[in-house]
């Protein structure tokens, strides 16, 4: 299993490049660029990717609504482009709390949504000319880009339909408050399960969770439940923690001392996770440095 880091999101985009070459340094394989700090994560990824020479990037993830897919797949070429070819492209369908809330579009049939997305998106980055004209979107024409590269993509799947659209379709998942417990016995086997029937490589699994080593494990779940509360009440997400034994995100969480945290991360991998981004989080005892630091210590041999 690889290890990675997502960004703590400070010092606007230039900041959060600049932790993307600390964690390269730092000898992290992944680094992952969430969607919640305001800046565009395919914008942030594209400079990383100019600023770094070795670690992987993924946007974990980026929202398709309302992005038209030609333009995600615009966005995506230029991530790619400018990394490399160490650029994954992580999308995901957000909340109906989003959707309609903020948004005030529908989140009716999601699931359609994001296979007619798909339908577009995959081929253009592909190189392929496509024509589609669908429920939700038309398109008709190419990406015509002097430089491109392979941009592999993985979508925010954790319900068995999507799971099932992720293994056939992409390369793999992004998963957030989803325990070693949920993979093992909801998402590995359903993902590759899919994969295998159509004959794709086995995807990749790429988990997420907040991470402090620490002395003070109560304490630390504790901040943990204060800063991820709103998690816990997403429906997706409320899931994931149901099928992963967990009553609120601090359970979720990994924290706890070095022997714990090498036990949490063994059994993430022995239970189907491919890759690993630690979200390291105030925890009460500024913790944030030596939590990355012994995350780096593991990751070349993981």
């Amino acid at each position: 299993m690889k290890i990675g880091v997502t960004t703590l999101g400070s010092g606007g985009i230039l900041g959060m490049a600049q932790e993307a070459q600390e964690a390269e340094a730092a000898g992290f394989d992944l680094f992952v660029v969430p969607s919640i700090y305001g800046h565009d994560p395919i914008s942030v990824a594209t400079v990383a990717g100019l600023q770094t020479s070795r670690i992987r990037l993924l946007t974990g993830v980026a929202p398709i609504y309302p992005r038209h897919p030609s333009a995600m797949a615009s966005a995506a070429m230029s991530a790619g482009a400018a990394s490399g070819g160490r650029f994954t492209l992580g999308i995901g369908l957000s909340h109906q709390v989003v959707v309609e809330g903020a948004l005030g579009m529908s989140f009716d049939r999601p699931a359609a949504y994001m296979r007619e997305y798909l339908d577009v998106v995959l081929p253009l980055l592909r190189g392929e000319t496509v024509r589609h004209e669908g429920e939700q979107f038309t398109y008709r024409g190419a990406l015509r880009v002097r430089d491109a590269v392979e941009v592999p993509v993985i979508i925010a799947a954790m319900a068995p339909v999507m799971l099932r659209m992720a293994g056939e379709r992409t390369d793999g998942t992004a998963l957030w408050m989803t325990g070693a417990k949920a993979i093992r016995e909801h998402v590995a086997p359903r993902i590759n399960r899919a994969a295998e029937a159509v004959g794709r490589p086995a995807p990749q699994v790429v988990a997420m969770l907040p991470v402090a080593l620490t002395d003070n494990p109560q304490e630390a779940r504790e901040k943990a439940n204060e800063q991820f509360e709103n998690y816990g009440r997403l429906p997706s997400y409320r899931a994931m923690l149901d099928r992963s034994g967990a009553e609120t995100p601090g359970d979720a969480a990994l924290v706890g001392d070095e022997a714990a945290l090498r036990a949490a991360l063994t059994e993430l991998r022995e239970s189907g996770a491919t890759s690993f981004a630690a979200w390291s989080f105030e925890d009460g005892s500024d913790s944030r440095q030596r939590t990355r630091e012994f995350l780096a210590s593991l990751a070349p041999d993981f």
